[in-house]
């Protein structure tokens, strides 16, 4: 499949050009910033090509696509990262292949978490997805917990077995003060994540950014940002 890998590689490079340059513009190092590639909707055969182009980090947000596609490319070097609101029914499975969590949004979670990774052999990384968009106490539009909520879910999961609290995620919210205000809502991120490595200095990753606002995340102090329409496309509508 020389034109889809010649696609993929084209359009890594335009991410990674965007990636250094505001990593520039922030005065940043561009390896404070890891990339990780949203593959959902495309196949395993993209997989294997982005690997091919260097990538190590990959995410799903769906156990029924990701599990069979992480199956299929066990032999890659890659870290699987799941970014979805996740029930606990599909935990188990996606214990099986995710090294990281990084929609950890409740205590029930956690323990379903906690549960399945000692029974597999295996330490998960943990990040607590956050909330912009959430009253005091409530859950955001796409998952999430209120920022009032992180010290106690943090807690659980620094003290669960096989869980690793690794720092926060947060997708940039569609409703309330920050809807529209991207670098606002990463900046506020970056003011909870500083909060929490008071307690949990190891708990420094933080996930932010999209295709869309990538730099903004990276303005604002993000370590990791999940692209997936600008490395892979825009997905045709089935049907």
């Amino acid at each position: 499949m020389p034109d889809r890998k010649d696609e993929l590689a084209g359009n890594l490079a335009k991410v990674e050009e965007r990636i250094t340059a505001a990593c520039v513009a922030a005065g940043r190092k561009r390896e404070e910033v890891t990339l990780i590639v949203v593959t959902k909707t495309y196949p395993a055969s993209d997989v294997r090509l982005l690997s091919g182009l260097g990538v190590r980090h990959v995410a799903e947000n769906r156990d029924q696509d990701a599990a069979p596609k992480a199956a299929a490319c066990s032999d890659l070097p890659l870290s699987w990262h799941f970014v979805g609101q996740l029930q606990t029914n599909k935990v188990r499975s996606v214990v099986g292949y995710a090294d990281v969590v990084q929609s950890v949004d409740r205590p029930k979670l956690v323990t379903a978490l906690s549960r399945e990774a000692v029974r597999a052999g295996r330490e998960v990384g943990c990040l607590i997805q956050v909330a912009l968009d959430a009253g005091e106490g409530g859950r955001g539009e796409r998952g999430g917990v209120a920022p009032g909520g992180i010290e106690e879910l943090a807690g659980l999961v620094a003290g669960a077995p096989g869980l690793r609290l690794d720092g926060l995620m947060t997708v940039a919210p569609l409703t309330g003060e920050y809807a529209g205000r991207q670098r606002a809502a990463f900046e506020r991120l970056m003011d909870l994540s500083t909060d929490l490595r008071r307690a949990h200095p190891a708990a420094n990753m933080v996930s932010a950014g999209m295709s869309a606002d990538l730099e903004d995340a990276v303005a604002a102090g993000a370590t990791h940002v999940r692209i997936g329409t600008a490395v892979l496309g825009v997905r045709p509508r089935l049907g």
